[in-house]
């Protein structure tokens, strides 16, 4: 039986993740074998769990609960479970060097590519700016992708970009074709921000993790997740988990993605099952067992 899972374009962060998963998984496993699929990445992949044509998928956590409980985009609910965290990573606002836009109390006026309209992007923005009191009546709201706002960086036609965690190709190549500086939150901001949503994590940016980082700075992260579907077989989701919560210190060495994954599983000892469950959406029962017998939780 292929056990599949679902991913993102084809060299995507999410497909190298899963690559990294497979593999692993097709090593300790005798029978069936884990197949990565591509995708569309996070709605894509919630409705193919629906219909029944994959078993697992990677997610961006902001949207699972919105899946659980048919929010726009989605229009059922999905019986979506909990699995792992796969990663957490840093989004940033970028501006150019010569721009002077010092933190987020800058951008009244402001001209602001926050992706395309209703992406998840956007959906990020709204929901940091909404903690943060930032009215979006106080600033220009710009749709675009991201490839089409690092070039209007460029040109001058915006003054700040909204970009998805790296590594990102887009945000590299925009470093290398002008002098970027990423934006800081202060600390009473992000202290704001990690107490008031839960699939948010603090993530530091490493100094020249790409050109224009002159020191670490600490982003906001969104905690990417790997699903499943109430309809899947514990025994399944128990193996998936297992190869997961057995191999926390070899998936970095196999993906630079997966740094910081045994940090992402400890409120596990401290929150209980709670701490994997975004948006109300549920650990699966095979996971459950999983990180019991692997002592979790208790």
């Amino acid at each position: 039986m292929a056990i599949r899972i679902g991913t993102s374009e084809l060299g995507g962060t999410f497909y190298t993740q899963g690559q990294a998963i497979a593999e692993l998984f097709n090593q300790g496993t005798a029978g069936d074998r884990c197949v990565v699929q591509t995708s569309d990445a996070s709605i894509h992949n919630a409705n193919q769990l629906d219909a029944g044509t994959l078993e697992f998928g990677f997610m961006a956590s902001n949207w699972i609960g919105r899946a659980k409980d048919a929010t726009a985009p989605f229009t059922k609910s999905i019986a979506i479970r909990m699995v792992a965290p796969a990663n957490a990573g840093p989004m940033c606002f970028v501006r150019l060097a010569n721009t002077r836009i010092d933190s987020l109390a800058d951008f009244a006026g402001k001209r602001i590519a926050i992706g395309t309209k209703g992406s998840g992007m956007e959906q990020h923005v709204r929901t940091i700016f909404n903690v943060l009191g930032i009215s979006f009546d106080s600033f220009s709201a710009v749709h675009m992708g991201f490839a089409e706002g690092a070039d209007a960086l460029i040109a001058g036609k915006i003054d700040v970009q909204f970009h998805p965690p790296i590594p990102n190709a887009v945000l590299s190549d925009l470093s290398q074709r002008a002098e970027i500086r990423v934006i800081p939150y202060s600390q009473a901001q992000r202290d704001k921000l990690f107490a008031a949503v839960p699939f948010y994590r603090p993530v530091a940016v490493e100094k020249n993790a790409f050109r224009g980082v002159v020191e670490e700075i600490v982003q906001v992260g969104v905690v990417n997740v790997i699903v499943s579907h109430a309809s899947v077989a514990e025994a399944t989701v128990y193996q998936m988990a297992k190869t997961i919560a057995d191999n926390l210190d070899k998936l970095p060495r196999m993906n630079p993605l997966f740094k910081g994954m045994r940090s992402l599983f400890e409120p596990l000892r401290s929150q209980g099952a709670a701490a994997f469950e975004f948006g109300g959406v549920p650990l699966h029962p095979g996971a459950l067992r999983a990180y019991k017998e692997a002592g979790w939780l208790g």
